[in-house]
């Protein structure tokens, strides 16, 4: 094990899940009968997996990721646990290979938190922490291929363009690609960091409100390197057919761009399917879901300062009331 993941391995006692208590709240009731079945597609550190085991002694964790190192600083922290654990690394979009492989039709219970885990932010060597110097790598599943520096240092001027603009939602995308371009080779974090900045108008360059200057462009790396919005468009439907009835799934998002697809999924899952002006909603037309959280829940001001990692989290979920 690295000296970062021995760290890491040493801190998950310390690691504080964002927003545990209320995830706790809203699966638990799902998972009260005999070896109900929870699935964590995002173990991580396996903190929510924990709090969720420990709330429910009756229940069955199948854990996945594709973080490897997470999976065996996961699995020590679960061992306790004993044979209610199962861990499998995969992407959460493979969320039906894996139940079927294990032969599990349906689950009482589905948690995804699609933020990074402290983890991968403070291993440098994974070139997540944009804000350090790194290796330009961002890859969650070390498997695959596409590193982030070989979108930067081989990708086009449009295409960088393009994911700077709709998967970082940044401003001034263009003028980043073309200086990004410009200035290849790039090898590091700081030294993007440094392109960045450079491109960027001085009143953004020198805002005392505007954050790191790279947060929007090694968002959007993160994202085209890990196909997140593909995964987690593959993840919903899946996950939500996977339900048994009286199952539950929550999401943790942190950005829009996640939130507006899972806001998308559920209000989908949730509405009546009748045609208009029906006096009553035949069985067949009826929601098979219904929303658990009033929007999308935040956590509180005590939360947010003491895991500043929490400030962006949105939490969403639902219920599954019938069959389809």
């Amino acid at each position: 094990m690295s000296p970062a993941l021995a760290t890491a391995a040493d801190a998950h006692v310390l690691h504080t899940p964002v927003l545990s208590e209320r995830i706790v709240a809203l699966l638990s009731p799902a998972l009260t009968s005999t070896a109900a079945v929870l699935v964590d597609c995002t173990l991580g550190m396996g903190g929510h997996a924990a709090a969720l085991l420990e709330a429910n002694p009756q229940a069955e964790l199948i854990g996945i990721d594709r973080d490897r190192y997470a999976l065996e600083i996961a699995g020590a922290h679960l061992v306790r646990f004993g044979e209610r654990v199962r861990l499998v690394q995969a992407g959460f979009a493979e969320l039906n290979a894996v139940l079927a492989e294990l032969r599990i039709p349906q689950v009482a219970a589905i948690l995804a938190d699609l933020g990074l885990s402290s983890l991968q932010i403070d291993d440098t060597a994974r070139g997540f922490a944009y804000a350090t110097t790194s290796d330009l790598d961002m890859r969650m599943d070390t498997r695959q291929t596409l590193t982030a520096a070989q979108i930067v240092n081989t990708w086009s001027e449009d295409e960088l363009a393009r994911i700077f603009t709709v998967y970082g939602e940044e401003r001034f995308a263009r003028r980043i690609a073309k200086a990004v371009v410009a200035a290849r080779p790039l090898t590091d974090s700081a030294a993007l960091a440094a392109v960045i900045r450079a491109a960027l108008p001085a009143a953004i360059r020198y805002g005392a409100d505007t954050g790191h200057p790279a947060k929007r462009v090694a968002q959007a790396l993160r994202i085209a390197v890990n196909d997140e919005l593909g995964q987690l468009t593959n993840l919903l439907p899946s996950a939500l057919a996977r339900l048994q009835v009286g199952g539950r799934l929550a999401v943790l998002s942190y950005h829009s761009l996640e939130d507006r697809l899972v806001k998308n999924a559920f209000a989908a899952a949730s509405a009546d399917t009748a045609p208009a002006g029906l006096p009553l909603v035949p069985e067949q037309y009826q929601a098979r879901f219904i929303t658990l959280t009033k929007g999308a829940e935040r956590p509180d001001a005590t939360e947010s300062e003491l895991n500043p990692r929490a400030k962006s989290a949105r939490l969403r979920a639902v219920q599954r009331i019938k069959e389809a």
